[in-house]
């Protein structure tokens, strides 16, 4: 702290002050993280939710320890929020992540394919995946 600042502040309000300081400067950075943790969904992936979410339900995304390359992605249809859930997409195509999960594909989008002989949700480019395995369905971390 600066000697000016010192000479500003009494001595018994110097930690508050900084305690204040510190809270703000949490605050701003939250919010910012909030901002840049975000996914992207898309027009297939609303599409097919608009088709199968007629009952309130939501497509909920997990990632979970596993798979072929360490992480793998789980896609559910469900109905109950979390305290810790975050929405993306639109009210009747709702796609739901916890905060954790997010963490492991912030910046990713969630899309819906379809070909002859499969069709699903995947996550599509992960910028935090370093690898994948053929199927798409699990990742490594990149550190």
């Amino acid at each position: 702290m600066s000697f000016l600042l010192r000479q500003l502040i009494k001595p018994g309000l110097q930690r508050n002050f900084l305690s204040s300081v510190a809270a703000v400067r949490h605050a701003a950075s939250a919010n910012a993280n909030e901002k840049q943790q975000q996914i992207q969904v898309s027009e297939p992936c609303l599409k097919r939710l608009r088709e199968i979410c007629i009952d309130g339900s939501f497509l909920r995304i997990t990632v979970e320890g596993g798979g072929c390359s360490g992480f793998q992605y789980k896609f559910d249809l469900d109905n109950k929020m979390n305290e810790d859930d975050l929405q993306f997409g639109e009210d009747k195509a709702k796609v739901v992540i916890d905060t954790v999960s997010l963490e492991y594909c912030t910046g990713s989008t969630v899309d819906y394919h379809a070909e002859l002989i499969r069709a699903g949700f995947r996550m599509m480019a992960n910028p935090l995946a370093e690898q994948g395995c053929s199927c798409g369905s699990s990742f490594s971390v990149k550190l």
